[in-house]
C-alpha cells in the first residue's frame, strides 16, 4: 500500500509540472476559469521557526545588529531593551553622569529567581576607556546581549547565568565616544575625555581645536608639493606616502594631521598635547604627568573612574574582570610596571587563562603590559588585581591576522602599511582611504589632504566586527566560568567518647579561580570565606582546618569555633575543617565565600 501510494504522488506531482522541453507557463499569464488549477500546494510556512545559524540566535526578543557601531543614545536604548525584555536577569542602574551629562550605566546580569546578584561569584566587564576604540563597547554589549537571549537556548549559558553574575559597562568614557563619531577625528581621537585641560592644569583649553579643513569628518594628515622635500607617493599605493631613497629626489614634504593654528595661538608644531589619559588614573603605581604622560590631578580624579572604582569596591563578590581596548590582537596581564610584580601561583592562573585565549582568538597573543608593551602606571587592571584582588585581563582587540588570516612578522599594530593598503584595496573597495586632494590652509596656502578615515585601522570593518565580538565574549564566559565554586563535598560524623562527636567536613573549589587571590590573601583585602556548623543542642568544643585529608598540618581554630575561616580554597582543589562538638546530629555544615558563592549539606 505505501509503495502504491508513493507512486500515485508521484504521477499526481509529475502531472502538475512542464514536460522536458515544454514552455514553462508565465507567472503572469491569464489562467483559464475552465482549466483546472496546476499549482502545486505547500503547507503553510506561517509560525515556523527560521533556520537558526549556530553563534546567535535568528529568533531574538531584543533586535540588534552587530556589524554597526551604537553612539551612547543607541547603547542606552538596547540597555533599556534588554532589561525590559528580561526583567528576571536583567537590571539597568545608573551610577551617575558623565562630565557630558550622560548616563553611566551598568547592567547587572543573573538569574535573581536563583539569588541575589550580591550572592554569587561576579564577573566585571567594560569597555571603551579610551572612546575611540569603538569596538569595545561593541563587544559588552554583544555579550550582554548573547547573554540574555541564549539563555533559554544553550545550557552553558542557562548555567552560567545561574550560577553568576555579571555586571556590564560598556562605555566608561561615553562623552568622547560620540565626540569621535559626530566631531571631526582621526582613528587615534579622541583618546581622553571632554574635560578642558590646559598647560596650567586649571582647566583653561590652550591646545588647538581639531580643524578639518575640507569638512569631511576625518582627520587626515596634510601634504605639500616640494622639490626638495623627502617623500614619495609609494608605487604600488599611491595614496600612501614613503620615504625617499638616499640617492633620489622626493616629491613633498609631510606637515602633519590636518590642522592649523589661528592667530596667537602658537606653532603648529607641538611637542605634544596636554590631555588626560582615564587610563592612567587608577589607584596603584599612579605617578603625576611628568612620569606618565596622561596622568590627571591625582589617581581617580576622573569622574567616571570614581564611579565605577566605588562599584567595584562596593562588590566583593567580584572575582574576574575583562577590559576591553584596541588595538593589535593582544591579551594583557599585568603588571603595568617593570618594577612591580604578581604572585606567582596567580600567575599560573592568569597564563592558563591567557594561552587558552589564544586559541579562541586566531591571532591574537598572549602579552604581559610592562615587559612586551610599555610601562604602564596607574592602569585599570593593576588596580583590579592589587587592591581588588581581582584576576583581570585587557583585551586590545582587531589583529592584523584577521585581513589575510596569514600569520606573518609584520603583524604588529597595523600589520605593515602594504598590508593595510592591500587590505583596503581588496576587501574594502578603497573605501578606508581619502584619496588626497586640494585644500587651502589659513597659513600654507594650497595644500593637499588625505590618509586613513577615522573608521578605519584600529576598527574592524563591518563584515569583522561580529566576529571580534563574539569570539572575545566567548573568551570573557571562559574566564568568567572559572570562577570560584565552592560546595560542602562530603560530611563524615563519627563518635568519641563521653558524648562527643567529631564532624569533618569536605569544602571543595570546583574551578580554576581560587577564592582568594595570592594577592588578595597577601593584602587581606576580602573576607575570609567562613564554613559553620549548626545542629540542635550544638556545643562546638575544638575546630581544625587543614590543606590535606590527613589533618598532618591542621591548625586550631580557638575563637569562635563554630565558623571557620579561611584564607582561600585553592584552585581546583579542596580546605579540610574538622569540629569535635557535643550533642548528636543533625549536622549542617555551610560554607560562605564573597568570591566563591555559597553551599551548604546536612548528615543525621
Amino acid at each position: 500500500m505505501l509503495l502504491l501510494a508513493s507512486l500515485l504522488l508521484g504521477s499526481i506531482v509529475n502531472s502538475a509540472l512542464p514536460a522536458h522541453g515544454e514552455d514553462k507557463p508565465s507567472d503572469n499569464s491569464p489562467a483559464s476559469a475552465d482549466a483546472p488549477s496546476t499549482a502545486v500546494s505547500h503547507p503553510s510556512l506561517e509560525g515556523v521557526v527560521p533556520y537558526q545559524p549556530q553563534g546567535a540566535t535568528a529568533t531574538p526578543k531584543v533586535e540588534a545588529h552587530w556589524d554597526r557601531y551604537h553612539d551612547h543614545a543607541a547603547a542606552s536604548k538596547l540597555l533599556q531593551q534588554l532589561a525590559k525584555a528580561f526583567p528576571e536577569r536583567a537590571r539597568l542602574s545608573i551610577l551617575g553622569k558623565s562630565f557630558g551629562g550622560r548616563e553611566m550605566w551598568v547592567l547587572t546580569i543573573t538569574n535573581f529567581r536563583k539569588g541575589n546578584d550580591a550572592d554569587k561569584p561576579a564577573f566585571w566587564i567594560d569597555g571603551g576607556i579610551h572612546a575611540n576604540e569603538i569596538q569595545a563597547s561593541e563587544v559588552v554589549l554583544y555579550t550582554a546581549w548573547y547573554l540574555l537571549e541564549m539563555y533559554d537556548r544553550v545550557p552553558f549559558v542557562r548555567q552560567l547565568v545561574d550560577d553568576r553574575t555579571f555586571y556590564l559597562m560598556s562605555m566608561m568614557s561615553p562623552d568622547s565616544r560620540d565626540a569621535h563619531m559626530y566631531r571631526p577625528n582621526s582613528t587615534h581621537s579622541p583618546r581622553p575625555g571632554q574635560r578642558p585641560v590646559g598647560d596650567d592644569r586649571e582647566g583653561a583649553v590652550r591646545d588647538d581645536p581639531r580643524d578639518d579643513l575640507d569638512k569631511d569628518g576625518n582627520l587626515t594628515e596634510m601634504r605639500v608639493r616640494d622639490p626638495n622635500g623627502r617623500y614619495k607617493p609609494d608605487p604600488g599605493f599611491p595614496e600612501m606616502m614613503v620615504p625617499a631613497k638616499p640617492d633620489e629626489k622626493g616629491d613633498y614634504t609631510l606637515l602633519g594631521q590636518e590642522r592649523y593654528d589661528r592667530p596667537g595661538e602658537g606653532k603648529v608644531y607641538r611637542a605634544r598635547r596636554d590631555y588626560y589619559d582615564p587610563n592612567r588614573d587608577w589607584g596603584w603605581h599612579w605617578e603625576p604627568d611628568y612620569v606618565q604622560s596622561g596622568a590627571y590631578r591625582y589617581p581617580f580624579s576622573v569622574l567616571e573612574n570614581r564611579m565605577v572604582a566605588d562599584f567595584i569596591i562596593d562588590h566583593l563578590n567580584i572575582a574576574g574582570a575583562q577590559s576591553y581596548h584596541n588595538s593589535g590582537g593582544m591579551i594583557l596581564c599585568g603588571p603595568g610596571v617593570k618594577g612591580d610584580s604578581y604572585e606567582s601561583a596567580d600567575l599560573e592562573v592568569f597564563d592558563a587563562i591567557g594561552h587558552r585565549g589564544e586559541k579562541m582568538l586566531p591571532g591574537y597573543k598572549y602579552m604581559n603590559v610592562a615587559k612586551d608593551l610599555y610601562e604602564c602606571y596607574g592602569c585599570e587592571i593593576d588596580w583590579l588585581y592589587k587592591l581588588r584582588g581581582v584576576f583581570a585581563l585587557t583585551n586590545e582587540l582587531f589583529t592584523p591576522f584577521n585581513f589575510y588570516r596569514r600569520a606573518s612578522s609584520e603583524d604588529t599594530f597595523s600589520g605593515g602599511d602594504d598590508k593595510l593598503h592591500e587590505f583596503n584595496r581588496d576587501l574594502l573597495m578603497r573605501d578606508g582611504i581619502v584619496p588626497w586632494h586640494e585644500v587651502e590652509h589659513p597659513l600654507y596656502g594650497w595644500i593637499e589632504v588625505g590618509g586613513l578615515k577615522k573608521n578605519w585601522l584600529r576598527q574592524p570593518p563591518s563584515f569583522l566586527l561580529e566576529e571580534e565580538c563574539h569570539r572575545n565574549m566567548a573568551f570573557s564566559l571562559y574566564h568568567a566560568d572559572q570562577l570560584p565554586l565552592v560546595k560542602v563535598q562530603k560530611i563524615e560524623v563519627k563518635p568519641l567518647a563521653g558524648g562527643l562527636s567529631q564532624v569533618t567536613a569536605v569544602i571543595s573549589n570546583e574551578r580554576m579561580i581560587p577564592t582568594h587571590s595570592a594577592a588578595d590573601v597577601a593584602n587581606k583585602i576580602t573576607p575570609p570565606d567562613l564554613v559553620t556548623l549548626s545542629g540542635p543542642k550544638l556545643k562546638v568544643l575544638a575546630a581544625l582546618n587543614a590543606t590535606d585529608q590527613f589533618f598532618e598540618n591542621a591548625k586550631e581554630q580557638k575563637r569562635r569555633p563554630s565558623a571557620i575561616r579561611l584564607d582561600t580554597i585553592p584552585s581546583m582543589g579542596a580546605m579540610y575543617v574538622r569540629w569535635i562538638v557535643g550533642g548528636a546530629g543533625p549536622f549542617t555544615v555551610k560554607v560562605q565565600s564573597y568570591k566563591g558563592g555559597s553551599d551548604e549539606r546536612s548528615r543525621p
